[in-house]
């Protein structure tokens, strides 16, 4: 058997993707889908203040900020407006997405991660006029059946119990801003592609080292605003300790540099096929870290219905692309 597959590498051509990069980007997937289980813990069993996850998480970006892109691009790369809109929506859709972490469970944070595609086709519609992509309509309606299912407790003929509660409706309203903050940022990324010069002209790295330090610095401010204590950081053990590294090299450092490096050698289609991998990482690291578990058997089918049709339309998506 052939030791690459063939993957879109621009309109009209294919080329081959080696093992090894689609290995990388699976590698991606994991460290984004473990993401909402290691802030979770860190929130409410390490109970760290959700701020400060965020400052002290984003130190190995401000360090690559210091040492390695302003000594070789200098602030030249910082001073258009679009960069400074786009780093607006980045803190947003962090600050919410740690955020709906503390009050509901990882996978169903990961799960409403998962209904972004069908934001982003939404507000294309609405903002670029685009048409919608083929069996949108169908995919999604698929998704929110198995999101209800993922959802539920019990389900008999006098209706659907939700296994929900006040504070899971909190954290699954965070998430869905989150979601829509993230699609908004892929608007404006397509919204930029489709002007005459057609690029941001920031290197990835430097792109990502500024939105982490924007963040930062917005974080800080938000906890000293609040007052957070961060003298919980001095009682915490050495497993917290090691989820913390955990978030920060797996996530912070791993998972944002191999997205980088995966998307340039499989492309965006086959990288976002592979997002529903994030649902099953989300479970498994919910159940190891935290002891969350799906207790019925409508909650994974649901699962299966939502990885499944995710999926497939992104696949199909990719294909009609291609």
């Amino acid at each position: 058997m052939s030791r690459s597959v063939r993957a879109s590498a621009g309109i009209g051509t294919a080329a081959p993707i080696s093992w090894w990069w689609l290995a990388m980007a699976l590698v991606a997937q994991t460290g984004w889908g473990i993401y909402p289980a290691l802030g979770r813990y860190l929130q409410t069993v390490s109970d760290l203040p959700s701020m400060s996850v965020l400052v002290l998480g984003g130190i190995p970006m401000t360090l690559l900020l210091f040492f390695y892109v302003l000594p070789r691009y200098g602030l030249r790369l910082y001073r258009g407006r679009t960069i400074w809109l786009f780093g607006l929506v980045v803190v947003l859709r962090s600050i919410t997405n740690l955020l709906s972490q503390r009050f509901t469970l990882a996978i169903y944070v990961q799960l409403i991660g998962l209904l972004t595609p069908f934001l982003v086709v939404l507000l294309a519609r609405l903002v670029l006029r685009e048409r919608t992509p083929r069996y949108t309509g169908m995919a999604l309606t698929f998704s929110l059946i198995g999101a209800l299912l993922m959802l539920s407790e019990s389900i008999s003929a006098q209706g659907v119990n939700l296994a929900i509660g006040p504070s899971d409706w909190l954290g699954l309203g965070l998430a869905f801003a989150s979601s829509t903050f993230l699609a908004i940022y892929m608007i404006l990324v397509r919204r930029i592609a489709q002007r005459p010069d057609g690029a941001l002209h920031v290197p990835p790295a430097a792109l990502l080292a500024f939105q982490t330090v924007l963040i930062q610095i917005t974080a800080l401010c938000i906890s000293l605003l609040i007052g957070e204590d961060w003298s919980r950081w001095t009682g915490i053990g050495p497993t917290d300790w090691l989820v913390f590294l955990s978030y920060v090299v797996l996530v912070i450092i791993v998972a944002n540099g191999l997205q980088i490096s995966a998307l340039q050698h499989v492309g965006a289609s086959l990288m976002s096929s592979l997002m529903g991998w994030r649902l099953v990482c989300a479970l498994v690291a919910g159940i190891v870290l935290l002891g969350e578990h799906l207790t019925s058997i409508w909650q994974l089918v649901g699962m299966a219905v939502v990885l499944v049709t995710v999926t497939l339309y992104l696949w199909q998506q990719g294909k009609q692309t291609s």
